[in-house]
């Protein structure tokens, strides 16, 4: 199955997260049905230790599925293997209109480049990365040739992210 995916890419501390929670609010009041997958650089853990699931994976168990009758979720172990490519990270999602992937600098997906005054770095991503679509950003970005949005005007930017890649619009809200 083939998803819509947009992405948001940037420095640390450039406002990616905040931008994407936003986003995910925005885009699902206006009926979207919105998944989002984030890259992390650093070690993660969503599970606790004394835990039945954290008994299995500590046991050996390659995926560990928790499932309630509220959420589900599928944790798997690279026990040394890579972490896998974004194409099939997708391809375990549920259908959805909109996955919004934060991260991933290097990939081909369309993407909209958050800069915010205070990120780790200033360096533009846009000059090479042909993905980069537009600019979010919280200061005057001029000399550009993609748009450049405000980073606090979240309809302008679901509109943006709505309109390129071609998502019907929802009357449901």
């Amino acid at each position: 199955m083939t998803q819509t995916v947009f992405g948001i890419t940037g420095w640390k501390n450039s406002g990616k997260t905040t931008l994407v929670e936003r986003l995910v609010s925005e885009l699902t009041r206006r009926g979207y049905r919105v998944s989002t997958v984030k890259h992390a650089h650093h070690q993660f853990d969503i599970d606790k230790p004394g835990t039945d699931s954290h008994r299995h994976r500590e046991a050996g168990a390659i995926e560990v599925a928790l499932v309630s009758g509220h959420r589900w979720a599928l944790m798997h172990e690279l026990r040394g293997d890579d972490a896998p490519p974004l194409e099939a990270v997708l391809s375990r999602l549920s259908p959805c209109d909109l996955v919004l992937v934060e991260g991933y600098k290097r990939e081909a997906h369309a993407k909209i480049e958050a800069r915010r005054l205070g990120s780790s770095k200033d360096a533009p991503l846009t000059p090479d990365d042909p993905a980069i679509v537009a600019i979010a950003s919280d200061h005057e970005v001029s000399g550009e040739s993609v748009p450049v949005l405000d980073l606090n005007d979240i309809p302008a930017i679901a509109d943006f992210i709505v309109n390129h890649c071609g998502l019907a619009e929802r009357n449901d809200i």
